[in-house]
């Protein structure tokens, strides 16, 4: 009788939480299950674990390298967490590729010299714009900035960072390697990472042929694999001095947790106050590229997952966009650079993630990290490469939705977005093209009246960034 009762007891929790489940996420009525979202979410997680070995490396030369990776774990969850109890959207943040860079070589390391406490400057920075955001999220302004951009452009956004997402894939995983005399060259088929990420993205589009759940995190996993016989043949050399790891998990050096003690709270509102006009310079920089690759990012997620309503809006884009903000505002508190949306997010949409759920997984996964950093960290870009090769054709599908007749504003604006993504290596620069074209020729065309005052304010903010980019005052 006592095993009956305790098994009726835990049914009857079971039904609680399914109901909890449905109560939060609204999971049937987006066509998804318990199963198929954390599929997702950890899908996510790792084809984005990489954040938690780069950020480190970048901001470890000026900041202390375990506390920035306490810092990106905490900081990612808290962002991710918002998403997905708030907003309810299957898009995961974390430092954002870029922004991080700006905050360590062009400022730190640039503008400031090297200062022993540059890294304070640039965090009170992250600090400000964070709060900025959430004035801005409160107010509407980055919601109604998302939802006037043309439908044309948005096709050609989501499809520009297809393309974009592809070419980070296709770099990582050194199939497409830097050459003197063009630029971009085809790399080795002889390197074990080429060679097992082509292998990686052939078992996923195989795998999604017979329409196997769960395919791009079984690839992200079999590749893996691929890669530990590699290495244990002697094919794949660990060679750590020219950045090449074992893909084996390493406990060897324990937990690391203490250095975030030398990043929390470190700002230096003294400098900023004595610097204003240096130091707003810096504020705009970062508000400029995390603002538009945001707005990018959700914009092409959203679509690809089929949340974009008749209109072509998102609904809730302002509780999205207020994740982004908080998080941020609590990514410089801990230690790390501007936390944005980020487009990783679609590898698990592609595995079928509709709802927050799937970015409530990959939360407790970055949580998970802080006790299982080993595993993650030894999971090799190559085997992350076939997710987003895969994520990238998807999204460029959505070129199909383009319209290549009619005004030419229209189509120049997508063009431009997905020419200038990848190739500038920028979302918010593919942007800012695709919007500077659009309101010129629609002006050229008298067709003024056509672009509403949000998309007026957009157009100068570019300008003005232009301004800065020819002065060389960022």
């Amino acid at each position: 009788m006592r095993t009956a009762g305790k098994f009726k007891i835990w049914r009857a929790d079971f039904y609680i939480g399914k109901v909890n489940m449905e109560k939060l996420f609204k999971l049937q009525e987006h066509g998804t299950t318990v199963k198929r979202e954390v599929v997702a979410g950890l899908t996510t997680f790792l084809t984005m674990a990489y954040i938690l070995a780069v950020n480190p490396n970048i901001l470890g030369t000026v900041m202390d390298r375990s506390g920035v990776f306490v810092a990106t774990a905490i900081a990612s969850a808290i962002a991710t967490f918002i998403m997905g109890f708030i907003a309810n959207y299957p898009i995961a943040l974390s430092a954002g590729l870029g922004l991080n860079a700006y905050f360590a070589y062009t400022v730190c390391l640039g503008e400031l010299g090297g200062a022993p406490d540059a890294f304070t400057i640039c965090l009170t920075a992250v600090f400000i714009e964070g709060v900025v955001f959430i004035l801005m999220s409160f107010f509407k302004i980055r919601e109604q900035i998302v939802n006037s951009i043309p439908a044309n452009l948005k096709n050609g956004i989501s499809a520009g960072i297809g393309l974009f997402v592809a070419f980070i894939a296709l770099q990582n995983a050194n199939i497409i390697v830097a050459s003197e005399s063009t630029k971009v060259d085809l790399g080795k088929f002889s390197n074990p990472d080429v060679a097992l990420a082509l292998i990686g993205f052939v078992i996923i589009l195989i795998l999604a042929h017979y329409e196997v759940k769960g395919a791009v995190l079984i690839g992200i996993l079999a590749t893996w694999v691929l890669g530990m016989i590699a290495q244990g043949i002697g094919w794949y050399v660990v060679d750590i001095e020219a950045g090449v790891y074992s893909v084996f998990p390493d406990f060897s050096q324990g937990l690391q947790l203490g250095g975030i003690a030398n990043t929390a709270f470190k700002f230096n509102f003294g400098w900023a106050a004595k610097n204003m006009v240096q130091f707003i310079a810096i504020v705009f920089s970062f508000l400029y590229v995390d603002l538009f690759d945001t707005v990018g990012t959700v914009v092409a997620v959203a679509d690809k997952a089929g949340l974009l309503d008749e209109k072509g809006e998102l609904p809730r884009v302002g509780r999205v966009l207020m994740a982004d903000a908080v998080g941020t505002v609590a990514g410089a508190c801990l230690g790390t650079s501007t936390v944005t949306s980020f487009v990783e997010s679609s590898a698990g949409v592609a595995a079928g993630g509709r709802t927050g759920l799937t970015a409530v997984v990959t939360g407790c996964m970055f949580l998970l990290s802080l006790v299982l950093s080993p595993v993650f960290l030894a999971i090799p870009s190559f085997a992350t490469s076939p997710a987003l090769l895969y994520v990238g054709m998807l999204m460029v599908s959505s070129a199909k939705k383009i319209s290549f007749e009619g005004d030419i504003a229209d189509t120049a604006a997508a063009y431009m977005a997905m020419l200038m993504m990848p190739l500038a290596y920028s979302i918010a620069t593919g942007i800012m093209f695709g919007v500077i074209v659009w309101v010129i020729l629609k002006v050229f065309e008298k067709k003024a009246k056509e672009i509403s005052p949000v998309m007026w304010v957009v157009f100068v903010l570019f300008v003005i960034r232009i301004i800065t980019l020819v002065t060389n005052f960022q």
